[in-house]
């Protein structure tokens, strides 16, 4: 086989095990449909991913690495960060579903937004932000990051609210990353170490 035709078997491997996992989780898709709608046998799939685990480990990357590559992480400005999140959330609705099935079903995917090097990075970039004054200094850079992405996927499939859709009105959307922002800024900014008395 062809690297051409080996790279686009994976990728139609790739598309329909998203669309299963997304609409079944782990447990629930199966490999045989997922094989049959990206139009190659059983031993194909395997053969590229090992199982059905190795599988969704490879579904998950793919998407949680374009979310990385849309939304560059900003320690010094979070409200920004949460609002792209939430754009992406709706852009990309995918991973977020991955994400919950995986977390519903215990299965470790290292963290919602990629592979741990990159949450390291993101970690770093807040204590620093941190000792310069623009992110508060009372809450540790793990539980920064773990409430920022919880308030940015507020309105997300992995949300308790009311999920967004594309379609919803733009004023609605332009009123939730509004809140998101003014919400953000006012839990992590730096006056959130001395909040106002009274």
């Amino acid at each position: 086989m062809s690297p051409r035709k080996s790279d686009a078997t994976r990728r139609r491997l790739l598309d329909a095990a998203t669309a299963d996992f997304a609409a079944h989780g782990i447990a629930g898709a199966r490999v045989d449909r997922i094989a049959a709608a990206a139009g190659v046998n059983k031993a194909q799939l395997y053969a590229y991913f090992g199982d059905k685990l190795g599988l969704f480990g490879a579904v998950f990357r793919l998407h949680a690495d374009a979310v990385v590559d849309a939304v560059p992480f900003t320690a010094d400005d979070l409200p920004r960060y949460a609002v792209r999140l939430y754009e992406t959330a709706i852009e990309r609705p995918e991973l977020i579903r991955l994400a919950a099935w995986a977390k519903l079903e215990g299965v470790v995917t290292g963290n919602l937004v990629t592979e741990s090097s990159a949450v390291t990075v993101k970690l770093q970039a807040i204590a620093e932000a941190q000792r310069a004054g623009h992110v508060t200094a009372a809450i540790d850079p793990q539980d920064v990051l773990a409430l920022v992405l919880a308030m940015a996927l507020t309105w997300s499939a992995a949300g308790l609210s009311a999920t967004a859709a594309p379609d919803d009105p733009p004023g609605a959307h332009t009123r939730r990353k509004q809140a998101l922002a003014q919400a953000v800024s006012g839990a992590f900014g730096a006056s959130a170490d001395h909040p106002p008395k009274g």
